[in-house]
Parts: structure tokens; sequence; C-alpha cells
């Protein structure tokens, strides 16, 4: 509901006045607790169910007094009209058209049934205001909802998660800790999340600076608009998004961000593949939807240890910024104790090689290490390059190497139409590099379904044995006539030649 579809929908329904039941199933939860003033107003509905008993009882009263009482009735009903709203439940909702019944309890089923059947003989718009509780049944998820919205084993007895038998920290507490720190050393420096306090690692944050974190609910387009009224007075917002749910807020990162070149940080936990909660929470295309939009620069750090300066040297920065990082743990590196700033566009040489150019972004980047390792156990010799920057890439480096090797192999956990691997396509395209072989390694074209994270990197080819298998396939063409135009390769049964 803290949506604005939510409401637009509401108003043409209404307006129509056609055969509709909505059901507003409230828990006064999303993942964290509601927000804001339409919560608010939820709650007071629940009050505004006991006036209404007394005033039905009220009436009830007068009308058995001789003589005056339904004069009386008739006076209240006027004075009550002046003030209606603080009176009659589900007032915003009568108001759009609705027909408003409820509060009724969601776990009464017998109840809910009879409701059901009561109004679905009634031809108009109808809002019926179901009552849940979050984790209803289940002792531990009543008493923490928001740590049960999505869950990794634990023991059923006492609800607790069972360890992953590892000391690596998530990018999630990564991010909230190094905010922390950038909010101890800059009094501007705000966050800002959309009802994901907890799942983003905002909460230590959230301990220590309650005064400078907004959630502002499930509604990314308000937060990122809101984010950009921060900037424009000073401040240095940093928004924390899961990549998926961003793209509800696309307009306002071009209009409200981008375009006036305010310096918004957006923070972009889960990117790539998310695993169990499938295709609508992979966060597949950000690389594609933010990496045209003129101002934006766009990160991905290999590792927890980098993310931590990226975050610091986004909030530097006198331009709008996004930090792409996956969801999960870390590589388990050593965090630097004091933040560094890292150098504009400027990527990383990670090793040194003749035969091979390899490319990984982010979260590929120690699965294409591991690969050439194995490579130059085949006498392979590869040389493999962090980018740091998507955008804007480190050009000299990158087209120094291309040029010199000759064969390039981009991999990233992004949709390959206008990925990582399309932008450094279009590099050597403009810089006339003709006789360079391109690889791409990413996301086909197609919705991923649930699954554990390392089942669908292998699904993908994006474990380190699917870019070996990718990659030597690639090598294997060297036997082939040579063409004129940039060659981009595909899968082996799917390789094109594009001439420039």
């Amino acid at each position: 509901m803290t949506a604005g579809l939510a409401f637009e929908g509401l108003n043409q329904a209404g307006h129509l006045e056609k055969d509709l039941i909505v059901v507003l199933n409230d828990n006064e939860m999303s993942i964290s607790p509601n927000v804001g003033a339409l919560s608010a107003y939820l709650n007071r509905i629940m009050t505004g169910q006991l006036v209404n008993r007394f005033r039905r009882q009220l009436k009830s009263l007068l009308q058995t007094i001789p003589g005056i009482g339904n004069s009386m009735v008739r006076i209240i009903k006027q004075a009550e009209e002046s003030f209606k709203g603080f009176l009659t439940p589900g007032m915003l909702f009568e108001e759009l058209g609705f027909k408003y019944v409820g509060p009724i309890d969601g776990h009464h089923i017998d109840h809910l049934i009879e409701t059901f059947k009561n109004v679905k003989e009634w031809h108009r718009p109808i809002l019926i205001h179901v009552i849940t509780k979050k984790g209803k049944g289940y002792g531990p998820a009543e008493l923490d909802p928001p740590s049960f919205h999505g869950v990794a084993p634990f023991t059923i007895a006492t609800g607790r998660r069972k360890s992953e038998g590892t000391a690596r920290i998530s990018y999630s507490s990564v991010f909230g800790q190094t905010m922390v720190k950038l909010a101890r050393s800059d009094p501007r420096v705000i966050t800002i999340t959309a009802a994901m306090q907890n799942g983003t690692g905002l909460d230590v944050y959230a301990g220590e600076f309650p005064n400078r974190i907004y959630d502002v609910g499930i509604a990314e387009q308000h937060a990122v608009t809101f984010a950009a009224g921060l900037a424009s007075e000073g401040f240095k917002p940093v928004v924390a998004i899961y990549s998926t749910f961003l793209q509800r807020a696309y307009d306002q990162i071009v209009h409200d961000v981008c375009l006036p070149r305010l310096p918004v940080v957006f923070a972009l936990d889960r990117s790539g593949i998310i695993g169990e909660d499938g295709p609508t929470h992979h966060g597949l295309f950000d690389i594609s939807y933010l990496r045209h939009i003129p101002n934006l620069i766009l990160m991905a750090p290999k590792d927890e240890n980098e993310f931590q300066h990226m975050l610091n040297t986004a909030t530097l920065l006198s331009q709008p910024v996004a930090i792409r990082y996956p969801r999960g743990k870390g590589e388990g590196v050593a965090m630097d104790a004091t933040l560094m700033v890292l150098e504009m566009g400027k990527g990383e040489v990670l090793a040194e090689g003749d035969d091979l150019l390899m490319l990984p972004v982010g979260s590929m980047v120690y699965r294409a290490c591991e690969a050439a390792r194995q490579l130059r156990e085949e006498g392979i010799q590869v040389t493999v390059v962090n980018p740091r920057f998507i955008k804007p890439l480190d050009s000299p480096l990158l087209c120094g190497m291309a040029r010199r090797i000759g064969r390039v192999v981009t991999i990233e956990e992004n949709v390959l139409a206008g990925g990582f691997g399309s932008a450094v396509i279009e590099l050597l395209q403009e810089r006339g590099f003709s006789d360079v072989e391109v690889l791409r390694i990413g996301i086909p074209d197609q919705f991923l379904e649930h699954g554990p994270q390392g089942v669908l990197r292998e699904k993908c080819g994006l474990d380190c044995s699917g870019i070996l298998r990718r990659v030597r396939s690639f090598l294997m063409g060297e036997a082939r006539p040579k063409k004129p135009g940039l060659r981009v390769m595909g899968p082996r049964e799917n390789r094109i030649s594009l001439s420039i």
C-alpha cells in the first residue's frame, strides 16, 4: 500500500465502479515493521471499531427515549458529518469508491469464508481489511518476524540458525559497518532504505545513528527522489536497495538524480544470482539498466575489502554512483583498518599472460582467477584484470592489453544483453580494434528459476568449471580461418561475426 501503484489501481477501480474485491492483508509488517502515515491510519481503524460499537449502542439507547429520542439521533447524525473521518473506519477507502469491510481476523477461517460469501453478492468495489500476524503459529517467527522473512537452515525447536561453518562476513554486514565508519567521520552521510533496514545490514547503523537513517517503506521511487532532495541540500545520501527492487525507480534515477548530477550513492545489495527467492529477486539486470545513464559511475567489488573502499570512494565523489555487490558471504579476505580512496576508472591487474585476457566483474573475479590458474597448468598464460569500474572503463589498460593479446573473455553475473561484455565490445569498436576476438560469458536471455546460488551458477556456466569449458572451446577456434572484423564468440553453436 505504500507504493503509488496501489493507489493508482484503487483510484481507477473506484471510478469505474466495477464488481471487484480487494483484500488488504494487514500484518503490520513488510519485511521490517511498517512505517509512515498510512500504517498509522490503519492502526487508527482498529481504534475506530470501538468508537463505532459505542455509537451503535448509544443510538439504540436514545431511540428508546419516548418523544425526543429520534430527534436527538438526527442531531447527533448531523454533527457527526463534520468529523466523520474520525469516526468511520476505512473512510479513505470509502472516498476512493470502495465499500469498506473490516477489520476482520485473518486467522479465523470460518469468519473469512462467511465474509467472502456475503460480499461476493455485492456488485460494487469492495475492500476487505484482514488482520493477520506474521509468523503466526511458530513462536520464534512471531517474536522475530524480520529474521524469518527469508531463512537459512535453522533448528525448529529454538528457531536459531544453524552454523554455516565459516567466519566469513557477509557483504550486507560489511555495508552496515562501513556506513557506521563513514557516518562517524562525516555528519552529512545519511542512509535511506525501502523497508529493508535489516536485510541491507543497516540495523547496526540505525542503532548508532537513529536520526540519520530513513525507512520510507516499500516505496523505492520515493526513496530515490528523497535522496535527490537531500543531496541537493549538501547531504551525502546512500540509498540501500536490492538490485531487483531498484528497477522500480528507474525514472527517478534518470530524471531526479543523474540529470542534475546529484551525489547520491546507490548500494545495490543482492546483485547477480540470488538463489531460492527466484526470478523476481535475481539482480541480473542492473548493469544493463544503469551503465548507459549519463553522469552515473558504476562499480563492482571483487571482495568485501574492496567493497568498503568503494563505499568510501563513492561518498567522496560529486556525482551519482552505484555499487553492485552479491548476496551472501564475502571471500574471507583480511579487512583493511583504514578506508582508502580508489583511483577513478582504474582497473587492477591480478595476473599476466600473453595467450588470453580475462575481464571478470565483481563476484566473478575469484572464480576467473582459479580458472586462470588451472589454464596456466595447461600451458595457457592468462592475464586477469579486475575492472573495478564498469563505467567508466579503464580504456588505456583494457585497450592496451586487448591489442597485445588479441583474445578477450568477459565474465559477468548479469544478462549478456547490454551488460559488461557489451560495454567492452563497444569500447573496442570505438577504438578500431578489428582483429580482437571476444567471448562473453554471462546470464542467457531468460529468467532464472529458483535454486541455490551454486547450482544456478553451474547451470549458467559461471562456476570455475563452466568458465574453463567455455574458454577452452573459445581457444580451440584459433584454427579457423581468420575473418576481418571484431569477432564476438557466443556459445559454440551460436557464434557470430561482427564486422566493423
